[in-house]
This record gives C-alpha cells, sequence and structure tokens, in this order.
C-alpha cells in the first residue's frame, strides 16, 4: 500500500513538472551542468594522476635513481680546451652504497657509451647501455625475442647484445634479429635478445632507458670503451671522465625510500668535494602528483559545487512558483483530509524527480566531456564509479535540501485562505 503511494506520488510529481515542459527543462539545465561538471573534471583529475602512476610504474616506486651530473665548477672550466671533466659517481660509490645500506636489496651499476652502431650497410647511433643482468629484474620490461643479460654473460665477458625493439627495427629491419651480429668501433657483439623500452620523462625524473639502447655486459663495456670518453665540438675536442653514469638503487621497503635516499646522499656528500650526482626518488614524485591530485580535485570540484548551487537555486525557485500556482490545490487536498506531511512529501518527490532526472543527464554529459577531450587532445581521462556515485547522491541530495523549503511552505498554506485563492 505504502509503495503503491509513493509511486502515485513520483507519477503525480511527473506531471505536474510536464505540464511547463520549458521551465521544468531550463530548471534542469543547472542540475544537468553542475553534475556534468563534477563527473568531467573529476575524470580529468583521476586520468592525469593515472598517467603519473603508469609513468612511475616504469621506473619502480621502490627504486632511487642515482646520475652523475657535471657540478657547477665543471661547468664553468668547461670551456678550456685542454681541460678533461672528471666528475660523478664512481666504482667505490658504488661498492659503499651497495654494502652499506641494509634496506637495499638490489643495486645496479650503469655505464652509458653513445656511439655508432652498423650492422651490415645500416647505421645510426646508439646508446651502450653497461649494466649487469639485474638491471632487468628492476625495470620489469617485456622481451619481444631472445633473451636478456644473464650472470654468465658478465662472469664470462661475453660479447653479447640487447636491443631495443625501436633500433632493432632501425637496424635490422627486415632480417632475422637474434643471432646477428652488431658492429660498434672495431668490436662485434652478437644480438641475443630484444626488449621493449619506454624511454621519455616521469615528472622531472629521465627514464633509465630510451629508444635506441643497447644493453651489454657493463664488463665488457669497461674493457672495450673504458671510462673516458673524447667527442668533438665546434672548438674541438672534448674528454671526460666518467667511471658510473648512473647506479639505480632498489629498496625493499616503500616505507624506506625517502630514509634511504637522504642516507645516500648524505654518504655522497662525504665523499664527493662537489655535487657532480642528482638523486631522484620516484616515490617522492608521486607522492607530489596525488598531492597536486587531491588539490587539483578540490579546486574543480569547488568550481562544480558552485554551478549545482546555482542549479539548486533554480529548483527552489521553481518550486516557490508552484507552491504559488497550486494553492488553490493545496487547499483542497487539505480540506478533504490530507495531511501536512503528505503535501511536504509530495513537493519533495517532485524536486527529487527534477533533480535525479537532471543528475542521470549530467552523468551523460559528464561522460562525454572526458571522451572529448581524450579525443582531441589525447590526454588521459578516466571516469571513475566513484564519480558517478557522488553525482547521484549530489542530484539527490539537491532535490531535498532546496525542495525542503517550498514544501514546508506549501503545508503551513492556510486550507480556507487557499480555498479562495484565485
Amino acid at each position: 500500500m505504502r509503495h503503491s503511494r509513493v509511486a502515485r506520488n513520483i507519477w503525480l510529481g511527473i506531471e505536474n513538472l510536464l505540464l511547463h515542459k520549458l521551465r521544468t527543462f531550463l530548471t534542469m539545465l543547472g542540475v544537468v551542468f553542475g553534475v556534468g561538471s563534477v563527473v568531467a573534471m573529476l575524470s580529468v583529475g583521476e586520468g592525469a594522476s593515472h598517467e603519473v602512476r603508469e609513468q612511475i610504474k616504469k621506473i619502480g616506486s621502490n627504486n632511487i635513481i642515482i646520475s652523475s651530473v657535471k657540478s657547477q665548477e665543471e661547468l664553468s672550466t668547461a670551456t678550456t680546451h685542454s681541460h678533461m671533466g672528471i666528475y660523478g659517481l664512481t666504482y667505490e660509490d658504488y661498492d659503499r652504497i651497495a654494502d652499506t645500506f641494509e634496506t637495499i636489496s638490489h643495486a645496479v651499476p650503469v655505464k652509458l657509451v653513445r656511439k655508432e652502431g652498423r650492422l651490415g650497410e645500416r647505421a645510426m647511433e646508439i646508446r651502450i647501455v653497461g649494466t649487469t643482468p639485474i638491471w632487468f629484474k628492476m625495470l620489469d620490461r617485456d622481451i619481444i625475442a631472445g633473451r636478456v643479460l644473464l650472470p654468465e654473460d658478465e662472469y664470462m665477458h661475453d660479447n653479447v647484445a640487447v636491443l631495443t625493439e625501436f633500433g632493432a627495427r632501425k637496424l635490422l629491419a627486415t632480417q632475422n634479429t637474434i643471432g646477428q651480429f652488431l658492429r660498434v668501433g672495431a668490436n662485434f657483439f652478437e644480438v641475443v635478445g630484444i626488449v621493449r623500452s619506454e624511454g621519455g620523462m616521469a615528472g622531472n625524473i629521465q627514464i633509465p632507458d630510451e629508444q635506441v639502447d643497447v644493453y651489454i655486459p657493463i664488463s665488457v663495456a669497461k674493457e672495450y670503451f673504458g671510462d673516458i670518453a673524447t667527442r668533438r665540438t665546434a672548438s674541438g675536442r672534448e674528454r671526460e671522465l666518467v667511471q658510473l653514469h648512473q647506479m639505480i638503487v632498489q629498496v625493499r621497503d616503500d616505507a624506506d625510500v625517502e630514509s634511504t635516499a637522504e642516507g645516500i646522499k648524505a654518504m655522497l656528500r662525504k665523499f664527493h668535494k662537489k655535487e657532480d650526482y642528482l638523486v631522484s626518488v620516484p616515490l617522492a614524485l608521486l607522492k607530489q602528483a596525488q598531492a597536486t591530485k587531491r588539490t587539483f580535485n578540490i579546486v574543480l570540484g569547488s568550481i562544480a559545487c558552485i554551478s549545482l548551487l546555482v542549479g539548486g537555486i533554480g529548483i527552489m525557485n521553481i518550486m516557490l512558483a508552484s507552491v504559488t500556482e497550486r494553492t488553490r490545490e493545496i487547499g483542497i487536498r487539505r480540506a478533504i483530509g490530507a495531511k501536512r506531511r503528505q503535501i511536504i512529501s509530495q513537493f519533495i518527490i517532485e524536486t527529487v524527480v527534477l533533480s535525479t532526472v537532471g543528475g542521470f543527464v549530467g552523468i551523460g554529459l559528464g561522460m562525454f566531456i572526458p571522451w572529448l577531450i581524450t579525443y582531441f587532445s589525447g590526454m588521459p581521462t578516466i571516469v571513475t564509479l566513484g564519480s558517478i556515485v557522488l553525482s547521484v547522491g549530489i542530484s539527490v541530495t539537491i532535490g531535498i535540501v532546496f525542495g525542503l523549503y517550498p514544501a514546508v511552505r506549501a503545508a503551513n498554506v492556510d486550507p480556507i485562505v487557499a480555498l479562495r485563492h484565485e
């Protein structure tokens, strides 16, 4: 009985709203745009956050990247023709860091050399990455063909190389990749595997791999290419002595990442007279991105709430007008025995119907806008179930809150006065 009465009241509310279709539609637009903006803005924020998380995932949230960089002193003397730049991480730094910190599970040294790689008649500039097999455990990359470096390769000083997919396509084209020999200078390396590389930036942190990388055992890189690099410039030749260009450290527990990074910085400061290193912490970048997302959502949510507030005021306005227009109807219902709570529930139902329908239309609009953003700008957007549930809840709440005053006012109309109303 109760359910049938509620259903009847809902249907009666819909009929009353349809008596003034244009006015109802214009009032509903406030809720539509308000709810739509909530869903759209939250999806943009979630998409941006997801993109940062994916970028951090490529590096590893529990990894610490230590890079060799030129100090300010080194940059100021780099213009001297006879000067040899000596800076960056050393093999001793690697041993000290790997052996000192109990929180570290793995540490991998990286030596970088840019050379021309040649296979048959094809040649291109490649980046030689001298490292250990642990590199592929710390940075998970898909194996396209063959295998990655093995401990035996390092121990036996084997001339083997693992290419990135992009480099393999450029150099090998349609040839059978695995088993081909890549020439770098006077040295030949057998291609034993191909991996997918990521490349690019994650926030302000350079992702360790590039599109055209060739991974070889670090013992082979030290033997063939040494620690001194010479390159031609417009003013002559520049020489640099860098033992290790990079170290990647993996911490067992995320909770220890930042404290371990601070410990590494303190150790490097002790053994380096100049600041010729850079310690990058992806986890700190992730936390910063999450804080930015929260701020972004608060700001955009506030703007959207203002739109919803305007829509709620519009609903209150139309319901007050409806009370005035239906004063005689209210008087008749009160005269034949309708209670105040029945009058209140009738008007509350009408406002909830109005706001809920507007809310569902707004959700549709809010899901369409992110699609347009992604389609035209390429920016990732993600519509979450939470944003939809929140929007539905907001639209129903608006109907109740802004419909309550007109409903109470309608219930308090004096039946005798209402019957005299023309």
